[in-house]
């Protein structure tokens, strides 16, 4: 007996005041095989072959109101109840091939406007490990990130050049040098700092990497710098043509803004360690019964190859639940495929709010440290400046290993007595 082709199995919440198991094989229907009806062509042997299967169907708790209009159930003139459930539904690969954007048509596709259902999200895509062998993977990920910054354990420390635009080249590299002699590991530019008529990317890029190089040659230390190299595609490999040849490390590029294939063109492109930038994430995620979970979007991007992934920040100044953010770093962490592929990871990237008192409970979820901990204001608006600002992320560093509240370390420690007197109520950036 033939073994049974691999598939892709995915994991939705749905919501219709119809029967979920119908709505649920329209779905598995509409996203391979078929329409809303059957059309030739579409033999028995086509669909036992290419058809999507529903695996597995939970019925939850009825939701009290549809969450979401449909035009298709009005003029049916549909009523509660609101059946809620989750459900399973296995993809054949062979329908995929080696298509990141086709994986994500399926997955995410025309299932968000189907007419049956008032909800529709995707939580959670297992893939076969041969199919994930088929895709990008990180060429530098938190091994590689670690060498190329020297930090051999615990957090990578880092910031993001502020004001978030407005600097020239070279006022962007002057904060940069005072940022490598503050002892920071890692800079990156802001998501809407791009390619700017004051601070062109290439001239930022040219003038940064000539501190961070003279930095090198008088202490061997490496600072990472994530240039935003997001733009039109041939621009962005040009642009990471040019870290390289001045000696950078890093790429950061927003992703939903450029695109799959054009990520993947990078990171065939390029050996240098991509930065994954999410910025937009929330239009798919913080509606309940709409869009997809962290889990699956980290997913995608990183069969695109990148090596850091945000993730946001535990108490941070975005929307996320601290348990969304904690298991968004364990979801980045964990490999895509083959539980024992260690270099199978991305680091996660914690941002928003971050500052020296919000390391324990990071460390907490990612005990090892295997982490880029950005803090924006809670380095650069520190009272003693930038240096102390590093200092004070150090410091509560060496507060957690020790098993040391915080507030009892800050008392023979100034830098971070002073971080917690300024940003304790909430005013990290």
């Amino acid at each position: 007996m033939p073994a049974a082709p691999e598939r892709v199995v995915a994991t939705y919440l749905i919501e219709t005041p119809l029967d979920p198991a119908k709505v649920a094989d329209v779905l598995a229907g509409e996203q391979s095989s078929g329409t809303f009806v059957r059309v030739a062509g579409e033999t028995d042997d086509l669909r036992a072959r290419s058809r999507a299967t529903v695996e597995r169907l939970v019925e939850l708790e009825p939701a009290a109101a549809p969450s979401l209009r449909s035009a298709w159930l009005e003029r049916r003139g549909a009523r509660g109840p609101w059946r809620r459930a989750r459900i399973e539904v296995a993809f054949p690969v062979a329908n995929l091939g080696r298509n990141l954007p086709t994986l994500a048509a399926t997955l995410v596709g025309n299932l968000f406007d189907l007419g049956e259902a008032t909800g529709v999200r995707l939580e959670h895509v297992a893939l076969p490990p041969a199919f994930r062998a088929r895709f990008e993977r990180p060429r530098r990920g938190v091994a590689g990130t670690r060498a190329l910054t020297g930090v051999a354990s615990g957090p990578i420390a880092g910031t993001i050049v502020k004001p978030n635009v407005g600097l020239s080249a070279e006022q962007t590299a002057d904060l940069v040098d005072a940022l490598c002699r503050a002892g920071i590991d890692f800079v990156k530019d802001d998501e809407v700092n791009g390619d700017s008529e004051h601070a062109p990317v290439a001239d930022r890029i040219r003038a940064v990497m000539a501190r961070v190089r003279r930095w090198q040659d008088e202490t061997g230390k490496h600072v990472m710098v994530a240039f935003n190299v997001s733009g039109e595609h041939d621009e962005m490999l040009r642009h990471a043509e040019l870290v390289q040849r001045e000696g950078g490390s890093c790429v950061m590029a927003s992703l939903n803004w450029v695109g799959f294939s054009t990520m993947q063109a990078l990171r065939r492109h390029t050996d240098l360690a991509i930065h994954g930038h999410r910025n937009g994430f929330g239009m798919f995620e913080r509606h309940p019964a709409l869009g997809m979970g962290f889990q699956p979007y980290q997913a995608l991007w990183r069969l695109a190859g990148v090596d850091h992934m945000h993730v946001h920040g535990l108490g941070g100044k975005f929307a996320q639940q601290d348990e969304d953010v904690a298991q968004g770093a364990r979801d980045c962490l964990a490999p895509l495929a083959d539980p024992t592929d260690v270099h199978d990871r991305a680091m996660p990237a914690f941002s928003s709010g971050q500052w020296a008192g919000t390391l324990p409970a990071t460390l907490s979820v990612v005990p090892e440290g295997d982490l880029l901990f950005m803090c924006g204001g809670g380095i650069l608006a520190h009272p003693g400046g930038p240096a102390a600002g590093v200092a004070s992320v150090r410091q509560a560093w060496e507060a957690a290993v020790a098993g040391i509240p915080l507030t009892d370390y800050a008392r023979d420690h100034h830098e971070l007595a002073q971080s917690i007197a300024a940003f304790a109520d909430g005013n990290g950036a």
